[in-house]
């Protein structure tokens, strides 16, 4: 009886530092009394961002009917929404099978992973990424393959890094655009070129879009899934960022293309999402009243709307500090700023992110969090009022003028 009890082996290469080592430091430091801006997650409710107020009595308005459980795949009334939202941007050959409804894009993700990889089998993910699919991978017994997204080309994916990463294990390749954590926007001339690859490697592309509503500086976000109707693509997109209510787990994922050679797969995919039942019914009401209705949130990235004013803010208030250097974003909510490594003495990030953490009391993710090779990154959250940006960003070069690594 005095075995440790311990973690799954698939446990001992995932990692999810967003919520890691440094926000369980934040969190002693607050229950010591201790006040600490918690700038590791794009949750826009914790800065006080509403949902939109008919989002809002929709959900007050559904409890009842909420009930019981809806079809595996999700509401009808939702899919059709859906299906429609995708159809109007030319998402080729769907229609309402073709939607999962899931407890936000994360779910989703999983559902999509689980039902394909084998052990052996890869999928090209991007550096730096969104860690979720890092870890999906691995749970699912596949493996990430890196390929680069390029800083010096405003973190455009390196398109002969993604060729030289191809091999005969790889099903897939993974975009995330608008890109989390860089906020960069990719072009539909980059998507044709990564289409051109996919079809000639017979690669799934799966696309995480949730961002796709949030672009800034009069751009148009381009989704994949029109421009290869041959491919099977797998689109992910979601509530919690363009209406403000991650918490709500609003998400779903969409089918396009050609799915004809892909029966076996979707078949694995409709028996995991029967598993777990059906996502919440209560968070599927809202999706057609939000895709239907007013998008609050556009005014929100025009010049004079909060978010646009907090990007300009902190950005302004960055750019010339020494030893710092960021692409600027265009889309979501996040910065990945680049740290001389030299200058500072950089060997380490996470202890950069500890270090500026006891000190200031503001918490950054640094960038191997987003499986970036190189310690010279982190992430900020501009989601606070501009007032605390400005402290925050005043906090950091006060701290940047005289650290170093020991």
């Amino acid at each position: 009886m005095n075995n440790k009890i311990l973690k799954s082996d698939k446990m001992q290469h995932i990692k999810y530092d967003l919520k890691g080592p440094v926000l369980d430091e934040a969190l002693r430091m607050r229950d010591r009394g201790e006040k600490v801006l918690r700038l590791n997650t794009g949750n826009p409710a914790a800065f006080g961002f509403k949902a939109p107020e008919n989002i809002m009595e929709v959900l007050r308005n559904n409890l009842v009917p909420s009930e019981a459980y809806s079809d595996s795949k999700g509401l009808l009334n939702a899919r059709i929404a859906i299906a429609n939202y995708c159809r109007d941007l030319g998402f080729p050959n769907v229609d309402e099978n073709d939607i999962y409804t899931g407890n936000g894009v994360s779910e989703c993700i999983k559902l999509a992973m689980l039902a394909l990889l084998n052990t052996g089998d890869e999928v090209l993910v991007p550096r730096p990424d969104y860690p979720l699919w890092t870890a999906e991978v691995v749970l699912a017994g596949g493996t990430p393959v890196y390929y680069r997204c390029d800083e010096q080309a405003d973190w455009m994916p390196d398109l002969d890094d993604i060729r030289k990463n191809i091999n005969s294990n790889t099903k897939g390749i993974v975009l995330i655009n608008p890109n989390n954590p860089t906020g960069a926007v990719y072009s539909k001339e980059l998507l044709e070129e990564i289409v051109e690859i996919a079809r000639q490697n017979d690669l799934i592309i799966f696309s995480d879009e949730v961002y796709d509503r949030l672009l800034m500086d009069g751009l148009k976000h381009v989704p994949i899934a029109p421009l290869a109707p041959d491919l099977l693509v797998v689109t992910l997109n979601g509530l919690s960022k363009s209406h403000l209510a991650a918490g709500f787990r609003s998400g779903w994922l969409v089918l396009s293309g050609n799915k004809e050679r892909a029966r076996n797969y979707i078949e694995g995919i409709n028996c995991l999402a029967s598993m777990r039942l059906c996502s919440n019914v209560l968070a599927q009401q809202i999706i057609e009243p939000a895709l239907t209705g007013h998008q609050e949130v556009f005014d929100m990235l025009l010049p004079g709307g909060r978010v646009y004013e907090q990007r300009e803010t902190i950005c302004n208030a960055l750019e010339d500090i020494p030893g710092l250097s960021f692409v600027k974003p265009k889309a979501a909510f996040y910065l990945f700023p680049k740290l001389d490594v030299k200058k500072f003495n950089i060997y380490d990030d996470e202890k950069f992110a500890f270090d500026f953490l006891h000190k200031h009391k503001v918490m950054f993710v640094h960038g191997r969090s987003f499986n970036w090779d190189e310690p010279d990154h982190f992430r900020i959250v501009y989601l606070p009022e501009v007032d605390e940006l400005q402290k925050c960003a005043d906090s950091l070069r006060e701290f940047l003028s005289t650290y170093k690594q020991n």
